[in-house]
C-alpha cells in the first residue's frame, strides 16, 4: 500500500512529527511510504533533512498565506500533477495546516487525519487552523487522536460523523536532532537545571510556576530557564525578576531544541490544560526527567513514564514537586529510553490498518 503523509506547516513540531510518521510507515511491511511537507519547512534546511518526495511551495510570511490562499483556485492544476505523480493509494495528514483545503479538494482517494487538539486552548491564535481542521474532519474517513480527552472533546463537539473511525492512540518519544542521546541529567555536577519551553501561553500554566517559584523563595535549589515566543505577561515580567530564573524569549529553531533540551536535568509542564504535549515527548526521548500537571491527555500521556512527577495544577502542589524533583536528584540509569522508533512503528502499524479498511488494499 501506497501511504502519503502530508504536513504543510513550516515550523514547529508538525514536519517533525510527519517526518517521523513517515519513516515508521517505511518500517512496516508491503507499505511504500511517501512525505510531503512545505518546501518552507525548517526541517528541510537541516543537514539529516527527511527524505521527502513532494516539497509544496507554500509561504514564507503572514502575507505570503494571505497570497496563497487568494490564489488557491488557480494551483489545483499541480497540486493534481504532483499526486498523479506519486498515485498513492491513501494519505494522511500529520497536523492541519493552512493549505490543506487545496490538498483535500483535489486529493481522490481516502484520507486520514491526526487531530492533535479538537478545541483551541485559552490565549492562542491558533482558530484559524481549527477552521480548516474543520474541512478535513468532514472529508476524513479516519481520525487519530493521541489522548482520550481530544476523543472526548471530538465527540462532545459533535465532529464525528457517523460511520467516521476514531482511532485513540498515544503520542510516542519524539526524537530530535540526529538521536544521539545527551549526558545524563546532573553530569554536569552544578546546580540543578531546570526547563519550561514552548510557546508562552496563557494555558501552558505560567502564573502556577510563577507563584510556585515564589513559594519555593529567593534561593530555590536550581536554576529555571523559560525558553520560547508568547506575548508579555505580568507573570513572565515576575519571573525575568527572580534571580535564578533565565528567560529566553525567541522563537526556538529546531536545530536548537537538543542542545536546549539535553542541558537541562528536567522540564517542567506546569499546564492547566493539555491535550498532549510534543514538549514531553521530546524529553521523553532524550532521557529528561518531567514535572507536569496531571491535566486532559499530558496525564495520559506521563502516567506510565517513570520519569514524569504528576501533580494536581496547583501553586502548592507544584512546588512540592520541585522539592521533590531537587531532593531526589534521579538519574538516567533506571529509566533510558529505548528506541523510540519503536513506539512510532508500532503507532503507523496501527493507523495503517485504519487506512486500509478505507481503501481494501492489502
Amino acid at each position: 500500500m501506497r501511504v502519503l503523509t502530508w504536513q504543510w506547516g513550516r515550523r514547529g513540531a508538525g514536519p517533525r512529527f510527519a517526518a517521523l510518521l513517515h519513516a515508521a510507515f517505511g518500517r512496516l511491511p508491503a507499505t511504500e511510504a511517501m512525505l510531503s511537507l512545505s518546501a518552507e519547512a525548517e526541517i528541510l534546511a537541516a543537514a539529516d533533512a527527511p527524505d521527502c518526495a513532494w516539497r509544496y511551495p507554500t509561504y514564507a510570511s503572514a502575507a505570503g498565506a494571505l497570497a496563497r490562499l487568494l490564489t488557491l483556485p488557480l494551483a489545483g492544476r499541480s497540486v493534481r500533477a504532483d499526486l498523479a505523480r506519486l498515485a498513492p493509494d491513501v494519505a494522511l495528514c500529520a497536523m492541519p495546516a493552512v493549505l490543506d483545503r487545496l490538498m483535500v479538494a483535489n486529493l481522490r482517494v481516502p484520507y486520514g487525519l491526526i487531530v492533535h487538539d479538537a478545541v483551541s486552548h485559552p490565549g492562542e491564535s491558533l482558530s484559524f487552523r481549527l477552521v480548516n481542521q474543520a474541512r478535513l474532519l468532514r472529508g476524513a474517513g479516519l481520525l487519530v487522536t493521541l489522548s482520550q480527552a481530544v476523543t472526548d472533546e471530538l465527540h462532545g463537539a459533535g465532529a464525528v460523523r457517523p460511520g467516521q473511525r476514531v482511532l485513540t492512540l498515544t503520542h510516542p518519544p519524539m526524537p530530535v536532532g540526529d538521536g544521539a542521546m545527551p549526558a545524563a541529567p546532573f553530569a554536569h555536577g552544578g546546580l540543578p537545571r531546570l526547563l519550561m519551553f514552548g510557546r508562552l501561553l496563557p494555558y501552558k500554566g505560567l502564573d502556577l510556576l510563577c507563584e510556585a517559584m515564589e513559594r519555593l523563595g529567593p534561593d530555590p535549589g536550581f536554576g529555571l530557564r523559560v525558553a520560547g515566543d508568547g506575548p508579555d505577561s505580568a507573570e513572565l515580567g515576575r519571573l525575568g525578576a527572580m534571580p535564578h530564573v533565565t528567560l529566553d524569549r525567541r522563537w526556538i529553531p529546531e536545530a536548537e531544541l537538543p542542545r536546549l533540551i539535553g542541558e537541562a536535568d528536567a522540564l517542567v509542564l506546569p499546564y492547566r490544560q493539555a491535550s498532549q504535549s510534543g514538549v514531553a515527548a521530546a524529553a521523553l526521548a532524550l532521557g529528561r526527567q518531567v514535572i507536569a500537571t496531571d491535566v486532559g491527555g499530558l496525564a495520559e500521556q506521563l502516567r506510565d513514564a517513570p520519569q514524569a512527577i504528576l501533580c494536581p495544577p496547583d501553586a502548592g502542589a507544584l512546588a512540592d514537586a520541585l522539592r521533590r524533583w531537587r531532593d531526589r536528584r534521579d538519574t538516567q540509569g533506571a529509566w533510558r529510553p529505548t528506541d523510540p522508533m519503536a513506539a512510532w512503528t508500532a503507532m503507523a502499524a496501527q493507523i495503517r490498518a485504519g487506512l486500509e479498511a478505507l481503501s481494501g488494499s492489502g
